[in-house]
């Protein structure tokens, strides 16, 4: 699981000319999926997300996660993170997880975000959205979790 995590003072996403997903000051994170990703490296990775110290303290600091702050949190499935770039001049899709088991392992994964977080917004799987941030900073990390070797499989309940 890779999420690319960004400080905003504001951020939403629209599908269909209907904002579908907005938070405040906090964290956007656009979230892909890769094969052998599994539910337990996507909680590690989202209790990072929730923990990662992006946020200024009062010396101006990065000292604070979104945990501290109470700040949004605004969830973007984004396959084309999963893509292989390391040759050509066209990505290669063959490393993503397949479309049904990233969509379960997305909305798993924003189930439990919202359980440990209050402020939780999403954008939508598979839909054509608009992005919208004004990023603070800007401040913009890249947070991934090594897949693993075994099949990819979505625990029931997890």
């Amino acid at each position: 699981m890779i999420a690319l995590i960004q400080r905003v003072s504001e951020a939403s996403v629209t599908v269909d000319d209907r904002v579908v997903g907005r938070i405040g000051a906090g964290i956007l994170a656009l979230v892909g999926f890769e094969r052998g990703d599994h539910m337990q490296g996507a909680s590690r990775l989202l209790t990072r997300v929730l923990t990662y110290r992006i946020f200024p303290d009062e010396a101006g600091r990065m000292n604070l996660s979104l945990a501290d702050t109470g700040g949004g949190l605004l969830m973007v499935p984004q396959f084309t993170l999963a893509a292989d770039t390391q040759k050509g001049t066209r990505p290669g899709f063959s490393t993503a997880a397949a479309p049904d088991l990233a969509r379960s392992m997305f909305d798993q994964c924003l189930t439990l975000a919202r359980a440990r977080h209050a402020d939780v917004a999403a954008g939508e799987f598979g839909a054509h959205m608009k992005v919208a941030l004004v990023n603070d900073g800007p401040v913009t990390f890249w947070l991934k979790m090594p897949p693993d070797d075994k099949e990819l499989t979505v625990p029931a309940g997890a």
